[in-house]
């Protein structure tokens, strides 16, 4: 969960219990307050209103009704063919025995119709009040009492709390942003750093403490990435320091006897002896040709290490390429037998052909000289895991521990061919063909090892 997210529940924790009791409470005290208004008590009276309203229409109806049939009031006659009223010629027309109409101005005249076999009799007398007046009177107090007065401002105010509850939250979310997005590069930028990325940097604008630490950050990225660079410079000195040491014992080694076989042909310049004087000059001619071939290879070898040759990737038969090894090698080391293995049929590796051949050329070499005369070598290609292996074990004595620990690193070797380079030289072949090689247990006794190659399939 980002600090953001978390800033704003913070947020929301602390502000919905005090505004769910800031809401009752308000609610509780304007509910109280809406209660003085007098809404009831005009529904009230609009209800008593009506009722004394109603009873005064119907007993004026009934005494206007009485004294139409005592004969205290005398009725007015339309018939049949007379002109009449609106009011009498729709009750003419109407099957009713007898009907109240108010007329007048707005209701204040009350008539008693009643229909006889000489037409339509009518009785009229006034009201005390105006009954349309009245009725409208009615309907607008109770259109006024049946309005939810707390309801509607309850929602109102409920709304309103939330809007500006939502507000309040969205510049929360907006300064937590702010506040969260230096943090969180930060963050990023130091775990760049992790990974190795010393020169990742964090923009910094800012003043206040977070603008402080990205500084600080900054400045100790960049005194990293400068002790970085010290040390690779000084470890990269320090191993071509090493060679150059190395180098110059392998010259040395190769000067000395070339020094002393000098020396001792000018000493026997004067010798009497013409035909001792010619074999040793044969013999000393001989040491320095081999002493200066040995200086040869060194240098060569050398040049080789530190080359950094094309690689062209191809698709390889690695079985057909190592038998083809082998039967080149046989006839340089017939004392050793060989045997090759194959896993059934391995899949093409994808690796530049001549890198693969030097590869092998330097494992076989090794081993024929370690396994020495009588010894045997295996070699094996089989698919392993994802990748083709080839295997190389000998018969030979096997590694010692210190020799272990610096197999493939660039050093002294004690054999009368070698330069101590073999190695470091095949594992960087291997590298830059996509694979790499590995020491395993020898199955002959001796030492093994496991060459992984990149397949030609995906």
């Amino acid at each position: 969960m980002s600090l953001r997210t978390r800033l704003a529940l913070v947020f929301v924790a602390a502000t919905l219990l005090p505004l769910g009791a800031t809401l009752w409470l308000t609610s509780f005290l304007l509910d109280q307050s809406l209660r003085l208004r007098p809404v009831d008590q005009i529904s009230s009276l609009s209800r008593s209103l009506e009722k004394t309203g109603r009873e005064y229409y119907r007993q004026a109806c009934e005494q206007l009704k009485a004294d139409a049939l005592s004969g205290r009031a005398a009725p007015r006659r339309f018939a049949a063919g007379d002109e009449a009223l609106s009011t009498v010629e729709e009750f003419r027309n109407s099957e009713e025995s007898e009907r109240f109409v108010r007329t007048g101005d707005r209701g204040t005249v009350l008539q008693y119709l009643v229909r006889t076999p000489k037409g339509v009799s009518v009785w009229e007398r006034p009201l005390a009040i105006r009954m349309q007046d009245l009725s409208e009177e009615i309907g607008k107090a109770r259109q006024t009492a049946s309005r939810d007065f707390r309801r509607g401002f309850f929602v109102a105010w409920g709304l309103l709390a939330a809007a500006i509850w939502m507000v309040a939250l969205g510049l929360v979310w907006f300064v937590a942003s702010r506040f969260s997005r230096p943090i969180v590069n930060l963050t990023g930028a130091l775990k760049s750093l992790a990974e190795g990325n010393f020169k990742v940097r964090v923009l910094n604008d800012r003043t206040d403490e977070i603008g402080l630490a990205t500084a600080a950050f900054n400045r100790t990225a960049a005194e990293l990435e400068q002790n970085r660079d010290r040390l690779v410079y000084l470890t990269q000195l320090a191993s071509w320091q090493v060679l150059a040491r190395k180098m110059a014992h392998e010259v040395k080694n190769s000067l000395t006897p070339i020094r002393l076989t000098v020396e001792e042909m000018v000493a026997r310049h004067d010798e009497p002896n013409a035909e001792g004087r010619r074999a040793f000059l044969g013999q000393a001619a001989d040491i320095v040709v081999d002493e200066i071939e040995s200086l040869e290879r060194r240098i060569r070898a050398f040049s080789e290490f530190s080359s950094e040759p094309p690689v062209c990737p191809e698709p390889l038969d690695i079985q057909a390429l190592v038998e083809e090894r082998i039967a080149f090698l046989r006839t340089a080391h017939p004392e050793v037998r060989y045997a090759v293995e194959a896993a059934g049929k391995t899949p093409s590796a994808l690796a530049d052909q001549d890198l693969v051949k030097s590869i092998l050329v330097n494992l076989l070499e090794n081993a024929a000289e370690a396994a020495g005369d009588g010894g045997q070598i295996l070699a094996r290609v089989a698919a392993f895991e994802s990748q083709i292996a080839i295997e190389v074990h000998d018969s030979g004595p096997g590694l010692s521990d210190l020799a272990r620990k610096s197999l493939f690193q660039p050093t002294i070797s004690f054999k009368k061919r070698g330069m101590g380079l073999g190695l470091s030289i095949a594992r960087k072949s291997a590298l830059l063909s996509g694979g790499d090689i590995l020491l395993i247990a020898g199955e002959l006794g001796g030492a093994g090892f496991r060459v992984l190659l990149p397949t030609g399939t995906k």
